[in-house]
């Protein structure tokens, strides 16, 4: 598997959100493939593992938070690429 590329903590923060109300998210991501993947599930975990973050969805998908996409009409690449640390 590649190296993980950190995602934007502000949208990392977005993510958490959705895993705490529990409905229902449109989201698209990369597989292990490289082919684009769409689902709507709830966000039901997001975590850290061996050096990566992770979330879980209702449909038992466990996805790589740099693969995805866009998430409820939030994209991934419209966040800045590091935390600003104050």
């Amino acid at each position: 598997m590649e190296t993980y590329i950190p995602v934007s903590c502000e949208f990392h923060d977005h993510l958490e959100d959705f895993a705490t109300l529990r409905k229902p998210v449109s989201l698209s991501y990369l597989d292990d493939a490289g082919a684009e993947q769409q689902r709507t599930a709830a966000i039901t975990d997001v975590f850290a593992r061996s050096g990566a973050d992770w979330i879980t969805l209702s449909t038992g998908d466990l996805i790589r938070a740099d693969r995805l996409i866009e998430v409820n009409g939030l994209r991934l690449d419209s966040f800045p690429p590091t935390c600003a640390l104050g």
